[in-house]
């Protein structure tokens, strides 16, 4: 059992600018494989990668010496005056096995920054090829795309979106692919994606096809809903939809891709190739902070022989030790063959969830892919209802998990932005199968201590 600090909080203890204010936070020192350890000797498994992202464990031995090793040669160019070798070559190496027509990549720090991109690429594309009317997005509810306020107004965190609402765009939103929820008992899942598409039609149709400029939306939806995967043939039927009235799709594969869900991307599993397509958490590993926009050549075409450029921009883009962090990552899961491993591993997970939780009375759902899973919960499986908000349910087992030495990734909002309460789970591509086997263990354990003390 771990101990936490459990000193009383002194907000005059830090001069961080913590994201909450009110408790104390363990201290990490080190981490090695999935597990990390904190300053008072207690250690934890991590079973989400912090947020997703760290694939290949901490302190994987080639991307650390990677990471020497670019340090000793150059750390820092600023990319209006140079390229380096090290983005080429990563560049390179995204591109060799990116979605077909994907021919360039843009390198940022992470994922907000990535969609942010994204949206000024697809706008810039349009008044390139002389079309600026386009001026709409249209997204999905309970979708998550970033914390910027391009990105979050995309977003449909409703809960993240609510005290920004004056500063942000105005985007239409229309149903995500919710299937736990929405489908209805009579509907095949084939008739439910349609019924979204046509939704989608619809909305397009309100602003007039001709002034949208792009749909966004995570492949497989992430953190706001708890995992999300699309129906059969939605995205192919979307995907369709955009061509019908050259609308660009941005697929969002932040959290969802670099080998995730058993593919390296996901929209392979869907038969889709967007437009552009948003990446960062597997990317780097967390080793770095890096994400990239992987765009199509008849989008770089536009601007080549338009204006020339891209008219945005960060300090960091293409930072070379960021960079090699990622190479290095890259290299290693191709070589050890671990999106192969991520769909072995990802079938004895979703075994060992199945014989943990398929019967018990307070999980609603268990949905995922490869090494991303999410278990939705609810007072009662019949009627799918949630627990009330205020008894923050997934704010208590994140407490228990980490007293029994575990990380997961739960979330409240699961359903529409307040109700509902959702774990995540997305260890990394390492991970052994008896990792995985504590894992559940300890995640039921955890789950049935948080639940008892919603009764008291």
């Amino acid at each position: 059992m771990n101990t936490p600090a459990s000193t009383p909080f002194n907000p005059d203890t830090t001069h961080v600018f913590h994201r909450q204010l009110h408790h104390n936070l363990p201290v990490a020192v080190s981490g090695q494989g999935i597990t990390l350890l904190d300053a008072s000797g207690n250690t934890y498994l991590d079973a989400c990668g912090g947020a997703a992202v760290s694939c290949l464990g901490h302190g994987h031995p080639e991307v650390v010496a990677a990471m020497h090793a670019q340090i000793d040669r150059l750390a820092y160019a600023h990319t209006s005056f140079f390229t380096t070798d090290v983005a080429e070559e990563l560049a390179d190496l995204l591109i060799e096995s990116a979605p077909s027509g994907m021919s360039h990549v843009y390198f940022v720090s992470g994922g907000s920054e990535a969609v942010e991109a994204a949206l000024k690429m697809a706008r810039q594309y349009f008044v390139e090829i002389g079309q600026p009317q386009r001026r709409h997005f249209v997204a999905r509810r309970q979708s998550y795309h970033g914390n910027t306020l391009g990105a979050l107004a995309v977003g449909g965190n409703e809960w993240r979106r609510a005290q920004f609402q004056p500063l942000l765009m105005d985007v239409a939103h229309v149903a995500p692919c919710y299937e736990y929820r929405d489908r209805s008992p009579d509907e095949t899942p084939e008739a439910y994606g349609q019924r979204l598409v046509n939704e989608l039609a619809q909305t397009c149709e309100r602003l007039g096809p001709e002034n949208v400029l792009a749909f966004v939306a995570e492949t497989v939806g992430g953190a706001t809903a708890g995992v999300l995967p699309p129906v059969p043939g939605y995205f192919k039927a979307i995907r369709e939809l955009c061509d019908r009235h050259g609308i660009l799709l941005i697929l969002d594969e932040v959290m969802c891709g670099m080998g995730r869900t058993g593919t390296l991307h996901a929209c392979e599993q869907e038969g889709v190739v967007p437009d552009l397509l948003t990446i960062a958490k597997g990317l780097g590993g967390g080793y770095q902070p890096i994400g990239a926009v992987l765009a199509q050549k008849k989008i770089v075409d536009v601007f080549s022989k338009g204006s020339g450029l891209f008219q945005h921009g960060h300090t960091y883009l293409g930072h070379a030790v960021a960079c090699a962090a990622a190479l290095a990552v890259q290299r290693v899961i191709q070589r050890d063959g671990l999106v192969a491993q991520v769909q072995a591993r990802g079938r004895t997970l979703q075994g060992l969830l199945q014989q943990a939780f398929a019967a018990h009375p307070h999980v609603g759902d268990i949905r995922g892919r490869g090494l991303f899973w999410g278990l939705e919960l609810v007072t009662d499986r019949s009627s799918k209802q949630w627990f009330e908000p205020k008894l923050k349910l997934h704010a208590r087992v994140k407490r228990e998990a980490m007293a029994l030495g575990l990380m997961v990734y739960p979330m409240g909002g699961t359903v529409d932005g307040r109700c509902g309460d959702h774990i995540l789970l997305a260890p990394a591509f390492i991970t052994s199968e008896d990792e995985l086997t504590k894992i559940v263990s300890l995640l039921g354990r955890a789950l049935n201590t948080a639940i008892a003390s919603c009764h008291h």
